[in-house]
């Protein structure tokens, strides 16, 4: 018995290992797939200027790439239009890019056949302006956190933020926050949608509720307001259609509520001896390790809302969760609150809880309405 537990703690180990070794390689491989996007962005920027070439040359210069790598994709003259504003977009970068120092400082045979023809015709204009190796290990560790997120995403993600946003400190936000949290290009594309960059933190007793290395991530994980704009209900709708609305739509709620998320069910049965009472929606998160028990509300949020709420978790810790889980934590999705009601009636319970607000389609401005796509329209985006 002991030898088959041995054995099966053992493969496990194997498991992770090769799980996180194909991880690994991959970001290694997406690393490089952006360095070198960025670095064709400089090197076509760059001459295009010194040479005044117009968008045009662009279709040439893919033709004549195409001829050259038949087998290769992913270099027409609209994806090389995306890399020259990649670059343009973030020019400063370029010190950091360890494919251009390679390619137009590093003395290495393989390199120097490499990026020769490049480094001739590049390196009185962009190879100036890269840093010595010295320079490059000096730094904070702010900007050296920043630098390392920036390569990790993936270009389809870099080149979202940069069609959405003008800012750079917003731009900065969002790559800081894909490269963390791992967002898929659907979830990036909700994020920007939704503008959570502006969005109030979640009022919530996280901070006195959760232990350290939870709370933080807690924290980070909510949000104070949620855009259903995939719902169409009126005032007259009751909770339980709220409910159903959402669940026939669950994948795009959990676009909406971000990443690690799975649904564990609707109107979820407990059972405390003979009686039973339902949570009206339960999700798990990985990231959190916890589940996650949203009770909707169609008017203002009201103190009792948390007692009802503060019982399902009770019981969800005492009878649902497995011993290496997290607590439970519960968030009341109500239409409107008053944060000072909402602070001191989280002030004194037990449990990890928070109150988050949702709008629908119908609840915003027709302005808003008109810009944004429909049900069909959103579905093709998606895919």
């Amino acid at each position: 018995m002991n030898n088959k537990n041995d054995i099966t703690l053992f493969v496990g180990a194997l498991k992770e290992t090769i799980l996180q070794s194909q991880y690994n390689a991959a970001r290694a491989v997406n690393t490089q797939l952006v360095q070198l996007y960025y670095f064709l962005g400089a090197a076509i920027s760059n001459k295009a200027k010194q040479a005044k070439w117009g968008d045009k040359v662009l279709e040439t210069i893919a033709t004549e790439l195409q001829k050259e790598l038949k087998h290769l994709k992913g270099f027409s003259a609209q994806n090389l239009k995306k890399m020259r504003i990649f670059y343009e977009a973030y020019p400063q970068m370029l010190s950091s890019c360890e494919l251009a120092i390679q390619i137009l400082q590093s003395p290495n045979k393989d390199y120097d056949k490499i990026g020769s023809p490049l480094a001739t015709e590049l390196g009185t204009t962009i190879g100036s302006s890269l840093p010595t190796k010295t320079e490059i290990k000096i730094g904070s560790t702010l900007s050296n956190q920043f630098h390392e997120a920036f390569w990790s995403i993936t270009f389809s993600n870099h080149f979202l933020i940069i069609n959405k946003l003008g800012n750079i400190n917003e731009r900065k936000w969002f790559i800081q926050k894909t490269a963390q949290n791992n967002w898929s290009h659907r979830v990036l594309q909700n994020h920007l949608k939704n503008k959570i960059h502006l969005q109030q933190q979640l009022p919530s007793n996280f901070e006195t509720q959760l232990p350290e290395q939870t709370k933080r991530q807690a924290i980070a994980q909510f949000r104070d307001e949620y855009l259903l704009d995939f719902l169409s209900i009126d005032d007259t709708d009751d909770e339980r259609l709220l409910e159903t609305k959402i669940v026939q739509n669950i994948r795009d709620f959990l676009l909406n509520l971000g990443t690690g998320f799975s649904f564990m069910g609707n109107q979820y049965k407990l059972q405390v001896e003979n009686e039973e009472f339902f949570i009206d929606l339960l999700f798990y998160n990985r990231n959190l390790q916890a589940m996650v028990a949203i009770e909707l509300k169609r008017g203002k949020f009201k103190p009792e809302h948390l007692g009802q709420l503060g019982f399902y978790l009770s019981v969800l810790d005492d009878k649902v969760r497995l011993p290496h889980e997290s607590q439970s934590i519960g968030i009341i999705l109500c239409k409107e609150k008053n944060n000072t009601v909402v602070e001191y009636a989280l002030r004194n319970a037990s449990q990890p809880m928070g109150v988050a607000v949702y709008k629908t389609k119908n609840e915003m401005p027709e302005n808003f309405q008109k810009a944004l796509p429909g049900i069909d329209e959103l579905k093709k985006l998606l895919k």
